[in-house]
């Protein structure tokens, strides 16, 4: 039912987006969004939390302004933002939550512990625009509200991208540490942070074991580690680097640059793994651009193809196993007598998006676990970045005028 206009902000890795809104109710639905994408100068992933958020409200700022006379609040009236924050909180309500830690490549260290949407405020404040925030969420819990927005059966939104990470709605009364009133609706969205499960359960190779040690937060996001796009390509330079040791395969030296952590992106590994050409001619320019590796065999080159295939193989098949165990934790893995309730898994992220083998890996995995019948019930959908447009209608949703509407 909500109508206005809204913004969104998301921030969640080197990049963040700016979002506006325009809400036509029921009828219309999304009328207008229009939104504008900010690198995150390096400098400030480490600096001040002040830095860091005046840089963003500044960018806020600038955003607002360029509101065409069509495209505005109504007078008298404060915008109000959707915060997309995509990193560990403690969620304190609607509108608030500190900081665990931060992952991802940032340490903001006197952000650590503070309520992000107060660092938040202060800045848009200092910036001197006014602007009030309605709703502090996680990507998929944005990724969830905007799939759920335009279609009622999506009960899970699940993030592959440079991080992974899962959400979904649950049964209030089956949520042991939930204290107070239960919602009425009697259902809570739950951000799971699935990227830090690990379990005995999920073998460990060496290479894994060896990025982990190597890493920011050793010990911490071992299953995203294992299948997220910021450490596929990662872990294949790892098993290329053993076989350059062991078995000579780029002959008696090991190639100084594929010694280098994280010289070998994800894309890099996505682009061999789809090499089509009858000679692997992508595999070839890969090698000699990135790690100066020139004249290989084609059996070699086929060698890598297949290094990158099983490492892309074992995360797809891991994020299917993870999304059939929120289905089966909801009870939809299975068909009940005659019922035929659909269940939606709303997905976003660069890694699905573009790795198309990690994609059909991944989607043909959920069907083989569901098995058939089940399959029938449970769709895949790409949510195009469903956090933002879900942060905006969150802010909408708990907008301070939403009692002042007329009926």
């Amino acid at each position: 039912d909500e109508k206005g206009l809204f913004y969104a902000l998301d921030l969640g890795g080197t990049n963040f987006r700016v979002l506006r809104v325009h809400l036509g109710g029921k009828e219309s639905r999304v009328v207008k969004q229009e939104f504008e994408e900010v690198s995150i100068p390096a400098h400030l992933m480490t600096g001040s939390s002040d830095e860091l958020f005046d840089y963003i409200a500044s960018a806020l700022a600038k955003f607002v302004a360029t509101e065409s006379d069509s495209q505005h609040v109504s007078p008298g009236r404060q915008r109000e933002l959707g915060f997309t924050f995509s990193f560990p909180v403690r969620q304190t309500s609607i509108s608030s939550g500190t900081l665990i830690k931060w992952t991802k490549g940032f340490s903001v260290e006197d952000t650590v512990g503070q309520d992000v949407v107060g660092e938040l405020t202060k800045a848009i404040e200092r910036a001197g625009l006014d602007m009030r925030v309605a709703a502090l969420v996680n990507d998929t819990v944005g990724t969830l509200a905007g799939g759920r927005y335009n279609n009622p059966d999506v009960a899970a939104a699940v993030i592959l991208g440079t991080g992974t990470n899962a959400a979904y709605v649950e049964h209030a009364h089956a949520i042991p540490k939930w204290h107070g009133l239960l919602p009425k609706s009697g259902e809570m969205v739950i951000n799971m942070e699935w990227g830090n499960f690990r379990s005995s359960h999920l073998p460990l190779t060496e290479y894994d074991q060896a990025l982990d040690a190597g890493s920011l937060n050793p010990g911490e996001q071992i299953f995203e580690k294992m299948i997220s796009g910021m450490y596929l390509g990662e872990i294949v330079r790892r098993v290329l680097c053993k076989m350059a040791e062991e078995a000579a395969i780029f002959g008696d030296t090991v190639p100084p640059k594929l010694k280098i952590p994280f010289i070998l992106r994800t894309p890099h590994t996505s682009a061999m793994h789809h090499d089509t050409s009858r000679d692997l001619k992508v595999v070839a320019t890969k090698l000699k651009d990135i790690l100066e590796i020139s004249n290989t065999s084609l059996k070699l080159r086929k060698l890598i193809v297949e290094v990158c295939d099983i490492v892309a193989t074992r995360g797809a098949r891991l994020s299917a196993a993870g999304i059939v165990g929120i289905l089966k934790k909801l009870g939809r893995d299975t068909v009940k007598d005659g019922e035929k309730q659909k269940s939606v898994v709303a997905l976003d992220g660069g890694l699905y998006e573009h790795y198309t083998k990690f994609r059909t890996c991944m989607e043909n995995t959920l069907w083989e676990l569901l098995g058939e019948e089940a399959s029938e019930n449970i769709a895949v959908e790409h949510s195009m970045d469903g956090s933002g447009i879900g942060a905006a209608i969150l802010a909408a949703s708990h907008s301070q005028y939403i009692e002042v509407e007329e009926p």
